[in-house]
């Protein structure tokens, strides 16, 4: 029986013994029929993981293991906000007519941002392979900004850092002599040159674009640190995923598994680290008045051995890794898929 496990039958009977309904309050959320989706809630559930010896996997009902991490990659690797990226339709009912999601996650974490602690040493103790160079600066995507120039002001080239075999830009050179990187390559950059830093995060909850996302970031937040075991002296990578909201059934299994068994497993492996532990903070842990039935269901199963979590230990560039880099060996579960859950959007 995995942690996991415990985990879920721990937080789904708290919640339905006593959790607290919103039936007959104003909520959001509707059903395909246009009805209201009620909750049944609890505030801020925790869990906490051991990575070094146990991947956060449920074995009561199966994670959707290639899906999952293709998700996981497609915000923190694609930085996209595309559903065309994305190999699955989960995001389908939240797209806009021209297949976005607005200026919500891979959107964010895309964005590049005023460094004023990274060197051209620091940049290369981080990249393996990446080299400096030039561009015409009107031929960058968003340049303009990035740079530090004015709208139209394009004359002269821009300094870059990046991959020549993907062209892959990892930072830019301001005018004010400030390199510019997304959150992700700054998490990657502290990691490798001040893994003992107390500000190595990501966040996509940006108050000012809210109102142009489709769907208000669920796990909005990452907080990154690094600690020596206490008996080995090997350096940990531990991590705090933060969520605002989570429907227990149908995204409990699958965070856990993305962020305990996927990103911090990557990033570890990418940055010379072994993995510590991850703790995940939900604020409204809640059960939809439709999925109650099939939370009884799980929880009347009885689980399975942990299986083993496999993470291709060739891949040490966190964009060289795919959802075929990430497989459970020896997965069982305790029953067949549930499948025709309902969704409320």
């Amino acid at each position: 029986m995995s942690k996991c496990d415990d985990y879920f039958i721990e937080m789904c009977t708290d919640v339905l013994e006593g959790g607290v309904t919103t039936k007959g309050q104003k909520v959001r959320p509707r059903w395909e029929d246009g009805t209201e989706a009620y909750t049944i809630k609890k505030f801020g559930q925790i869990t906490r993981y051991d990575l070094k010896t146990e991947p956060p996997v449920l074995t009561l009902r199966r994670v959707p293991v290639k899906n999952a991490i293709d998700e996981l990659l497609w915000i923190w690797q694609k930085k996209s906000n595309r559903i065309a990226d994305l190999g699955s339709r989960i995001w389908d009912a939240w797209a806009d007519e021209d297949g976005s999601i607005g200026k919500a996650y891979g959107y964010q974490l895309a964005k590049k941002y005023r460094c004023r602690d990274v060197s051209e040493e620091g940049l290369v103790a981080a990249f393996a392979g990446y080299e400096f160079g030039e561009e015409e600066a009107e031929s960058l995507c968003q340049v303009n900004r990035l740079s530090g120039l004015e709208p139209g002001d394009v004359s002269g080239r821009c300094r870059i850092f990046s991959d020549p075999r993907t062209g892959r830009i990892a930072a830019v050179l301001d005018r004010d002599g400030l390199w510019r990187m997304d959150q992700v390559d700054k998490v990657l950059y502290d990691l490798k040159n001040a893994p003992f830093g107390r500000r190595i995060m990501a966040t996509v909850w940006n108050p000012e674009e809210l109102a142009d996302m489709r769907l208000e970031p669920c796990a909005y937040s990452m907080t990154f640190n690094v600690c020596a075991d206490p008996e080995t002296g090997a350096m940990r990578l531990n991590g705090i995923l933060n969520q605002r909201s989570q429907d227990i059934l149908t995204a409990f299994a699958w965070n856990e598994f993305q962020y305990g068994a996927g990103l911090m497993r990557m990033i570890a492996q990418c940055t010379g680290l072994e993995p510590g532990e991850l703790v995940h903070v939900i604020a409204d842990a809640h059960i939809y008045d439709r999925h109650v039935d099939r939370i009884r269901e799980l929880l009347d199963r009885k689980p399975q051995p942990q299986p083993v979590l496999w993470v291709n230990p060739k891949v040490h560039d966190f964009y060289a890794f795919t959802p075929e880099d990430v497989k459970l060996l020896d997965y069982e579960v305790a029953g067949p898929q549930i499948t025709g859950i309902p969704v409320a959007v």
